[in-house]
């Protein structure tokens, strides 16, 4: 779960429960929780357990005036686009970042929720939803997105889901070519290193295939350290309702697994980790932090990028590209460079008195993925277990000295599974919803709140969701993420002003079939609950409902709509705005080689060109597309006789 929580409140959060230390509490709740701070503050500045966090690349303080390639952000795609390109010895490259360094909160996984709301978050809302977030203050979802070297890969989950083969086989299909499962598995395997379980055992459709996975890439990968009772319970119970558990990321994507995630050694493994720590001290590569890119520049006459406009330490400034300038700043910001430099709908560029170069759908098509948290699920009733600062401070001592225990991982948010409702093809490996749990130790209203507050739950829903169910015993919820939405949004500025947050209007459940989907994925969480498995958790669906669809009949189709519409939230998967396509394709702003349509010398490599929304968290999709974006790019400079 790309957003996924784990709040503030030691032993919860989205994904920690009792027992389960998730460190969330480390900036507050009591006595334990100050004294694992404390902790935490004084180990990791004597002793830099944490390590690689002072390895990343310096900050130039004064760029060169020209580069061979400008790469704008660095985030999922872009750490690997400047890092892969610097490979090339004769080539400059300079990495522009909004951002700094990665804080070393943001090293520990169970942490990443604490994350949101800090100075390396954009900290976006969307505008006010008629369809969906209704549940929210005033009607806005909050759009976390990373504002620091390796972006949201340092703000999320850590899970690694590539998506599923049909999704890639449809970009080709719809004239990208060279985009089909077969063209970017190699891609995908290029960037891995898969530490567990060992390639080759258990081969077969469930097993780990050299077929489908790779070690030695410098993107590593690994299972939970830790793995909680209502882990094995959960997978007992998918068993039951007659799914397999093995590898979505492999033959087959419909079931249910141990989720493999981004971490090394206990720690986590973002793009800048991977990518930019390893290339810190090459001579030919240069990143500048604290850069705000405010516009890309182009030649009136020729049409072609010749460098960007940026503001560091309060002073604008500017680079010139002499080969191209790449931008990789996200599904938002890439969208709102092109039009601040004067591509993307022409009416609307017009409005705001920007001069047009290119009139391209730039910001439509943006599509995400949402997840609904509900129903709540109170489970351990008649012995719930709240927090214990002893075992906290027990978990923390392990984690630091050894890097292993319920720190190093992801509780009950390492199992997750994708279905088929009803609404897709029974028949077809193609699922329609995907899941994921969550869990709260009993009476726990710190993290509830907590996670309350950031997702923007009004008070009247916080306390029918998480309030009164936790405050009888311990919760969790399953959430049912929606895995190909037709609802469509827009981004758009809000003035010609580059600090200025542009206009982000997603359109949630627009289209009503996003609705019926969600609603049959409750009904799926309502049938795991009562499974055999999970007898013994004395599981019990909460009897509290959301009061704005208290009129509608307890448990019917209306009042599950009526829900998702309140309590659907993004799960942070925003795509598509600078969508790749053919020539024939008016909807489309980059060419199948990412290059600008009508542009010369400027690309787009990361999320937003995204035709459709992969199935399952989009991070590992990104990377492969800065993994491919990057030898497109060398293949038109260098095989291509270019340079």
């Amino acid at each position: 779960m790309e957003g996924a929580f784990c709040a503030t409140g030691a032993h919860s959060a989205w994904g920690a429960g009792a027992g389960a230390s998730c460190a969330g509490g480390a900036a507050g709740g009591g006595l334990g929780g100050a004294l694992i701070a404390s902790l935490l503050a004084a180990v990791l500045d004597a002793r830099a357990l944490l390590g690689d966090t002072g390895a990343y690349p310096p900050d130039v303080a004064s760029p060169l005036d020209a580069y061979d390639f400008v790469v704008v952000g660095g985030g999922s795609a872009g750490a690997v686009v400047a890092a892969r390109l610097s490979e090339v010895p004769h080539w400059s490259v300079l990495l522009l970042e909004a951002g700094g360094d990665p804080p070393l909160t943001s090293e520990i996984p169970p942490l990443f929720h604490s994350l949101q709301g800090t100075a390396i978050d954009w900290a976006y809302a969307t505008e006010p939803q008629q369809h969906g977030c209704l549940g929210m203050r005033d009607r806005r979802c909050a759009w976390p997105r990373g504002k620091v070297l390796g972006g949201s890969s340092v703000l999320n989950s850590m899970l690694h889901v590539r998506g599923n083969r049909r999704d890639f086989d449809a970009w080709a299909a719809a004239g990208n070519t060279g985009w089909g499962y077969d063209d970017v598995l190699p891609y995908f395997k290029k960037s891995e290193d898969m530490r567990r379980p060992v390639l080759g055992e258990g081969e077969g459709e469930d097993g780990y295939s050299a077929r489908f996975h790779a070690t030695g890439g410098p993107l590593t990968l690994d299972l939970s350290d830790h793995r909680p009772p209502l882990v094995d319970a959960l997978l007992d119970a998918a068993r039951e309702l007659g799914y397999r558990v093995g590898d979505v990321n492999g033959a087959n994507q419909t079931g249910f697994t141990l989720q493999h995630a981004a971490i090394r050694n206990g720690t986590r493994c973002s793009s800048a980790k991977a990518f930019l720590v390893p290339a810190r001290d090459r001579p030919n590569f240069h990143v500048a932090k604290f850069a705000h890119v405010t516009k890309v520049l182009l030649d009136a006459h020729t049409k072609q990028a010749v460098g960007v406009e940026y503001i560091k330490n309060g002073t604008s400034r500017t680079v010139k590209a002499n080969k191209e300038v790449i931008l990789s700043a996200g599904t938002v910001n890439s969208a709102q460079l092109l039009m601040l430099s004067g591509i993307g709908p022409k009416d609307h560029l017009e409005k705001l008195d920007i001069p047009v170069v290119r009139d391209l759908p730039v910001g439509d098509n943006l599509q995400d993925h949402m997840e609904l948290l509900t129903p709540t699920f109170m489970f351990n009733r008649s012995n719930p277990q709240s927090k214990d600062p002893v075992k906290e401070l027990e978990d923390t001592f392990q984690y630091l000295l050894h890097r292993t225990g319920p720190l190093a991982g992801l509780d009950i948010l390492q199992f997750q599974g994708f279905i088929n409702t009803k609404y897709a093809d029974p028949s077809a490996d193609y699922p329609d919803v995907q899941y994921q749990h969550i869990r709260f130790a009993f009476n726990d209203v710190e993290a509830t709140r907590r996670v309350s507050e950031v997702t923007g739950f009004t008070d009247e829903v916080y306390k029918a969701v998480f309030g009164i169910p936790n405050s009888k015993a311990e919760i969790y919820m399953p959430l049912a993420v929606l895995q190909r939405p037709k609802s469509r949004g827009t981004i758009r500025l809000r003035n010609k002003d580059p600090l200025q947050p542009p206009v982000i209007d997603p359109r949630y459940l627009s289209h009503p079939d996003d609705v019926r989907v969600l609603v049959e994925g409750v009904r799926f969480a309502l049938r795991m609950a009562r499974s055999r498995a999970l007898r013994r958790f004395e599981v019990l669906p909460s009897e509290e409902r959301v009061p704005a669809c208290a009129a509608q009949p307890a448990g019917s189709d209306e009042y599950w709509a009526c829900a998702v519409r309140h309590l659907a939230t993004t799960i942070y998967h925003p795509v598509g705005t600078c969508k790749m396509g053919p020539p024939s394709d008016a909807a489309a702003v980059v060419d199948p080689r990412l290059r600008v349509r009508g542009v010369l010398g400027l690309r787009v490599v990361d999320a937003s060109v995204m035709p459709a929304i992969v199935t399952g968290n989009i991070n590992a999709a990104v990377v492969m597309i800065g993994e491919k974006g990057a030898d497109l790019v060398k293949e038109d400079w260098l095989h291509a006789g270019s340079d």
